[in-house]
């Protein structure tokens, strides 16, 4: 009678060891995941930019061509068919998408011309040719191009598949969450 006595005991601190174990390490799962959100710290999943982790850094100036940025997708028709068509991650911007990093490629009064390519005030855009369809095959409406209105931005990704202004237009700089700056990160 003692005997299975003993090993049930032995079998109940052993399920609590293992029940405390597992808290432990989720607890510490949950506090480097909040620690990293706080801290300015986002995943990239898309090949739009080097995969890993890159850290959002305050923006104390405005934004100029050249900055590579974290930014909110506004909520607009042309962002909520891009979340359909699955072009666009789930996350926590207004719009219920995760942000996006791209490069600023153009500010407001510059000229934005879309054809088989973009330039910028007569300047062409590297790595910037116009998709007629996406990977599925789905027809791609490209930006009409213009003059980048007052507080917008016009972004761009070298990623040949990437959604980017080239499809939307200027978006809205007031979305800039931040300077998107690499961490820990994988170009493929």
């Amino acid at each position: 009678m003692t005997i299975p006595f003993i090993a049930t005991a032995l079998r109940r601190r052993r399920d609590k060891a293992l029940l405390l174990g597992f808290a432990t390490i989720t607890m510490a799962l949950l506090g480097t995941i909040s620690v990293a959100w706080f801290g300015g710290y986002r995943i990239n999943l898309t090949p739009s930019e080097s995969l890993g982790l890159w850290r959002i850094v305050k923006l104390d100036r405005p934004v100029a061509a050249g900055d590579l940025v974290f930014i909110c997708p506004p909520q607009t028709a042309a962002m909520r068919e891009a979340r359909i068509r699955g072009y666009l991650r789930s996350g926590l911007c207004p719009a219920g998408v995760a942000p996006l990093i791209k490069s600023v490629v153009a500010v407001e009064g510059q000229r934005v011309e879309v054809g088989t390519s973009v330039s910028v005030n007569g300047r062409l855009v590297p790595s910037a040719t116009i998709a007629q369809r996406d990977a599925w095959g789905r027809p791609m409406t490209p930006f009409s191009g213009g003059i980048v209105p007052a507080d917008c931005v016009f972004l761009h990704s070298a990623f040949a598949g990437s959604y980017d202004s080239r499809y939307f237009g200027p978006i809205p700089a007031a979305g800039i969450l931040g300077l998107a700056q690499e961490v820990l990160t994988y170009a493929p």
